[in-house]
Parts: C-alpha cells; structure tokens; sequence
C-alpha cells in the first residue's frame, strides 16, 4: 500500500515534507511535484484534474510504484485526488481530503469569484516579470534574512495586495521545516512557477466544470474542514462519494497539514490500518 500525496493549487512537495517523514515510519509515501511547479517540466495540457491524474498515474508507472493508493489532497489537490481515485478506482484503497477546493465557489457556477480568477492569472504575469529580473529572490531572501527594510519597500510598492501576499507566504512558510526554507524560497522565486501558478488560475472554470461529471466515489473518504469554515452539509457530503466521514479541524485555517498536522496524521493512519487488510506494507519514502 502506497499513500501518495497531493499539494495545493501552487505549492510543490515541500508543502508534504514533515507528514511524509512521519507517515513513511509505517507506510510506503510518495510526493512529486505536479507539471510546471517546483522542480518539473512545464506541460502544454490544461492544468485540470483529470489531466493531472493521468500524469500522475503515468509518473507513478514510471517510478515503478504500485498501489494500492491511498491518496491525500489538500486544496486544488483535493480535486486532483477525487478525480484519480474516480478514474482509477480499482487501484485507490482510501482517500483523504484536506479542506479540497470546493468547486461549487468558483465560477462558471459563482460567477462572483470570476474577478479573483483573473486578479490570480494578472498577478502571475506581473511575478514572472519580477522574478526574471530577480526582484521575488530578493524579496524572499529579505523575508528568510528577517530585512524588514527591504521586504516592507516591496510591500509598499506592491500595495495592499502585496501586504496581504507577503505576510501570507511569511506566515505559511514559517510553519514548514525550516531545512526546506531555500527551497521553498528558490521555488517561489522561478517565472516558472508564475507560469505554473497562472496556468492552474487559468483553468479554473474549465476544472471547475469537469468536477462536475466525476462519478461518486465508492471507496472510504476522510474530509478534513478546517474551523474557519463552514462545514459541508450531507448532501455535499454525498455529492463526493458514498463513505464520507468529515473531521473538524478546530484550530486550523486553509492549511490545515501545516496548522495541526496531527489531525492530518490521524486521518491518513485511520485510513491506511482499514485498507491495509490483505496487503503488504512497505516503509519507503519517495519525492519524484
């Protein structure tokens, strides 16, 4: 049995890293980064779901990493994990869900999300710029370094937008590992990855209407919410699959592996002891 797992709409495997470790003391892990993030070649494919789910099958085949799978997504990868356990059904034990992207928010069926579609492809278009003159390195060395004099000359040059932004990555980073840091930073510092970032933006609707047709899925789910929103009511529940359990995240914002990890570590162990029945469990780790 193989827990695979799945980051969020612009994060890379880093974002896994300490789960990964403490899960692989009992179950064979795998991350990767998806195409055009972290360190992966760019794919010309929409940055949808089942695109994603059919690299990720390919990736695994390569890597000679079998299944059974139990998949964890958090965010945008969420949607990525749904969709692989629908298309590959007889190949997923389990799936865990950390706060999925709810795809019912997001235009064509809310159109009033539509202008923060296109604020999130403009921003990526203006950061590939900034990031091939080296101006993101520089921020994100100021934000490691703790230069508060250079990191709040970009906030003001960037506005209220880049205020928010910039205490949300110092926010967010400050909950990894600090050993993953530089990488993190060298990441969010590539145009590659606001080319990756805009084309994930830029396929929203189009993700958002092919979340629509996924068949429910039969195999058992954990959904985890965190306690900043609000809960999915049963018949959302329902519209996932037909063995969900949801588990609130009291504590926790949108990155909830990150805020409390040990709800996270529970939910995937819950989930890997019931689908471990009949199976031989391997203890490796893999970042491809």
């Amino acid at each position: 049995l193989t827990v695979v797992f799945e980051s969020g709409i612009a994060a890379s495997s880093q974002n896994w890293l300490e789960i990964q470790r403490r899960v692989s003391e009992y179950a064979r892990t795998v991350s990767y980064d998806r195409a055009g993030l972290g360190w992966s070649c760019e794919s010309d494919c929409a940055r949808t779901p089942k695109n994603i789910a059919r690299e990720l099958r390919e990736v695994l085949r390569a890597a000679g990493v079998e299944g059974p799978f139990v998949i964890v997504g958090h965010s945008f990868g969420g949607l990525v994990a749904r969709r692989f356990a629908a298309e590959y059904a007889d190949e997923v034990a389990g799936v865990v869900l950390v706060d999925p992207m709810r795809p019912e928010e997001w235009p064509p069926l809310n159109e009033t999300h539509r202008p923060a579609v296109q604020r999130g492809v403009g921003f990526a278009g203006y950061g590939a710029i900034a990031a091939h003159v080296g101006i993101t390195r520089l921020g994100m060395r100021s934000l490691l370094c703790g230069r508060g004099h250079v990191t709040g000359l970009m906030r003001r040059v960037a506005g209220k937008s880049g205020v928010h932004l910039a205490g949300r990555i110092a926010c967010e980073m400050g909950k990894m590992p600090r050993e993953v840091w530089p990488v993190v930073a060298a990441h969010w510092s590539s145009p590659k990855f606001f080319r990756g970032f805009a084309a994930h933006i830029r396929a929203v609707p189009e993700t958002v209407v092919e979340m629509q047709e996924v068949p429910l899925l039969t195999m058992p789910v954990t959904l985890l919410t965190p306690g900043d929103a609000e809960p999915l009511d049963a018949a959302r529940l329902a519209q996932i699959g037909s063995a969900v359990r949801q588990v609130i995240a009291a504590k926790s914002g949108h990155w909830v592996h990150l805020d409390e990890p040990e709800v996270v570590l529970e939910a995937v162990r819950e989930m890997v002891v019931g689908a471990a029945a009949g199976h031989c469990i391997r203890t490796e780790a893999f970042t491809l």
